[in-house]
């Protein structure tokens, strides 16, 4: 049963897993860095199409702080971590420990924090990705930004032509204390990438 403009179902379970096991790997490489207990609740993980990425980080307009790397090897695509300005603040305050005082002008230490922070998680996703694929994949250095969420978007399309039409979206939320930090990870593969997951995983069906 085709459920989403060709994702059968069990395709969509399997990267689900994937999204889950790779949230528990972040929240442990996070807790590494930070020498404290990092929580994370099960992520949303679902996959959309690329029209709506700016729409569910609050529109195309919304001013958010982005992580952005480049995907390379067997299975090339882009990878989006973003974040809130108010997110941001609660992760570098309450996990780093670093007091955001200005929302427009961040340090060099805050950017350096957030740029390091993006990088381990979106490497535990990756690194997860690739032991359910048995695929090599490598991150590239990754780059920060701040603007509007469809600027940003625009950049990575523009920088590296074509991208795949669907993203697999993983919605998490961090917690420290009761307090609860929301990030978006949008996983982009190029056109044919999520094929070739899919023959890797078993599961490229009929």
């Amino acid at each position: 049963m085709e459920s989403f403009n060709g994702f059968a179902d069990f395709q969509l379970d399997v990267l689900k897993e994937v999204g889950n096991i790779g949230a528990g790997h972040a929240a442990t490489a996070l807790s590494r860095l930070l020498d404290k207990p990092v929580d994370m609740l099960v992520p949303k993980v679902r996959m959309v199409e690329f029209e709506e990425i700016a729409d569910s980080v609050g529109g195309a307009e919304r001013v958010v702080i982005a992580i952005f790397l480049r995907v390379e090897g067997e299975t090339p695509g882009n990878l989006f971590f973003i974040l809130s300005l108010e997110s941001a603040k609660k992760l570098l305050r309450n996990l780093v420990g670093i007091e955001v005082v200005d929302d427009e002008h961040y340090t060099d230490m805050e950017l350096s924090a957030l740029s390091e922070i993006g990088n381990i998680l979106a490497g535990s996703y990756l690194s997860s990705l690739a032991d359910f694929t048995q695929l090599y994949m490598s991150p590239t250095v990754p780059a920060l930004a701040i603007d509007m969420a469809g600027a940003i978007l625009s950049y990575g399309l523009i920088q590296f032509g074509q991208m795949g039409d669907h993203a697999l979206l993983i919605d998490t939320k961090f917690l420290d204390g009761n307090d609860e930090i929301e990030g978006h990870f949008f996983l982009i593969p190029d056109p044919e990438s999520f094929n070739k997951i899919f023959i890797a995983l078993g599961v490229q069906g009929p």
